[in-house]
């Protein structure tokens, strides 16, 4: 079932330039949003490290403080 509309639709948000220089800022827009996720989902990984090693020393810690009472 192929309904007209639908394709109305889709050729709203479809758009291919014949000149193809247009495509240059969305490259490039998209490379930088990229590098910028990459770099944020590096920082959050080690961040998560850091909070892990902290974790584990508190959880040495309440150990501990149980084995002494």
């Amino acid at each position: 079932m192929f309904n007209p509309l639908y394709a109305m639709v889709f050729n709203l948000f479809l758009y291919f330039p014949e000149d193809k220089r247009e495509y240059i800022p969305a490259v490039i827009s998209l490379s930088i949003f990229m590098i910028l996720a990459v770099i944020t989902f590096i920082i959050i990984l080690k961040v998560n490290k850091k909070q892990l090693s902290k974790a584990h020393q508190m959880e040495e810690q309440i150990r501990k403080n149980m084995e002494n009472k």
